[in-house]
């Protein structure tokens, strides 16, 4: 028997450490030749990671949530026999993301308030909510006293179904007052649901548990407070009239013909990104990454849009290479095939990085107004909220006012002040309200 241990391997150009996810094996169990026995996360996606020898599993490195840095030891193996020769280890190197023929700009930005270098931040278990107080019922007759001690429901003459429903309820029978005979029916049932005022509550308390913040959250956690520790945010929003959009978009998805497989069916979304990129050669300050430490803006030619998608694991921002290029039905297909990847976790490390601007929406649960955080270090975040019809006053063809029901949507934006100027910010959202809100110039060359 021998031992064979493997190395942490390097799986990504400067990469130091990555963060154990999830053991498929433990100490004990037997890991064959190419089998996958943990789950490793750096900065940009989780990799998995395959045994090159046949053995059992004798040492690992740490439980899920430690780091491992690159080269020390993750696990160590025991073999039959001596270890193969051929036994190395493979970089698992991470693809470096595409690099697309862009114009970019670097200007150097004066801020004598540079941030500090990051810290970790500190992720703590999500809190339940403490439960409520158990509910009580008045007594069926305000002047009759209370038994000291009340009878349990099982002394108490009821049917089968009626026991049935008060326990679906959280009704305690030896609460509810019968009749002569001392048997309860359903009509007492309802006559003491009616007095009490409501079911007796949603049911027991459910236990406290508490959960590890690894992985993916922790990322999450890190990243969210880090932009919302180094970055000045502000918020605008404004109130954009979609009632033609929608019929404009109606419209395209009726007449998508025999190439309906090329052509999905149409969101907001895909027409709300191509306003973005028309709008945004006139504001190249909100395309953009701060390099805090140089403090230097990058200011890109190409939109490479980030799209923030929920998965089972958390929040993910898979990226539209060249947004910008793609039209209406392109970005669908992308968005769609973006999507699927991020939740299925097959999404690849340079479709998780490299975006310049984030469209973070949350569709019919994106309520009136959002402040969404910057995805750090792009410069803005912009996000559409859910669709309402309201009345309101139009003008008509003969110049008079009349009142229509209409569509109406938020656009939320949260910019980085060291950087952007709440002008151009509110300039920018109101180029893109005339696009949205007058679709024939949106769908011009």
């Amino acid at each position: 028997m021998a031992k064979f241990t493997f190395n942490m391997p390097d799986i990504g150009e400067g990469i130091a450490e990555a963060e154990i996810v999830s053991w498929h094996k433990k100490v004990g169990d037997t890991v064959h030749e190419d089998e996958e026995f943990v789950d490793m996360m750096t900065d940009k996606a989780t990799v998995p990671m395959e045994s090159p020898v046949t053995g059992v599993i004798v040492e690992v490195a740490g439980e899920a949530g430690d780091m491992v840095a690159i080269g020390s030891p993750l696990v160590v193996i025991e073999v039959e026999g001596e270890v193969p020769d051929d036994a190395g280890q493979e970089d698992v190197a991470a693809a470096p993301a595409p690099k697309s023929a862009e114009v970019t700009e670097r200007i150097e930005v004066e801020n004598p308030d540079a941030s500090d270098q990051e810290d970790a931040a500190a992720a703590a278990p999500t809190p339940t909510p403490e439960p409520g107080p158990e509910p009580s019922f008045a007594p069926k007759q305000a002047t009759e006293p209370t038994p000291a001690s009340a009878p349990s429901s099982e002394k108490v003459l009821a049917s089968p179904a009626v026991r049935k429903r008060a326990k679906e309820l959280g009704v305690d029978l030896s609460q509810v007052k019968p009749q002569a005979d001392g048997r309860l029916r359903h009509s007492h049932l309802d006559a003491f649901i009616a007095y009490s005022g409501g079911y007796s509550g949603s049911g027991p308390a459910r236990s406290d548990e508490t959960i590890k913040v690894i992985g993916l959250r922790k990322r999450i956690a890190e990243n969210m407070a880090a932009s919302k520790r180094h970055i000045p945010h502000f918020t605008y929003v404004e109130e954009c009239d979609v009632t033609e959009l929608e019929r404009t978009r109606a419209q395209l998805n009726d007449n998508r013909g025999s190439n309906g497989q090329d052509r999905p069916k149409l969101t907001i979304l895909p027409l709300l990104i191509t306003a973005i990129c028309k709008a945004l050669p006139d504001f190249p300050m909100i395309n953009a990454r701060y390099d805090e430490e140089a403090r230097v803006v990058t200011r890109h030619g190409a939109v490479h849009l980030g799209m923030a998608a929920m998965t089972d694991n958390g929040l993910m921002v898979p990226v539209i290479r060249d947004a910008q290029a793609k039209n209406l039905w392109q970005l669908a297909n992308e968005i769609a095939r973006l999507a699927d990847a991020a939740r299925s976790g097959s999404a690849k490390s340079e479709e998780l990085s490299g975006s310049t601007l984030t469209v973070t929406s949350l569709g019919p649960l994106g309520g009136v107004a959002t402040t969404p955080v910057i995805n750090r270090p792009e410069v803005a975040i912009i996000g559409p909220n859910r669709i309402v019809e309201r009345p309101m006053f139009v003008t008509g063809p003969d110049g008079q006012e009349r009142i229509e029901k209409r569509k109406l949507m938020n656009i939320s934006i949260s910019c980085d002040h060291r950087v952007v100027d709440g002008y151009d910010a509110a300039a920018f959202v109101q180029s893109i309200k005339q696009m949205i809100e007058a679709p024939a110039r949106l769908l011009a060359g």
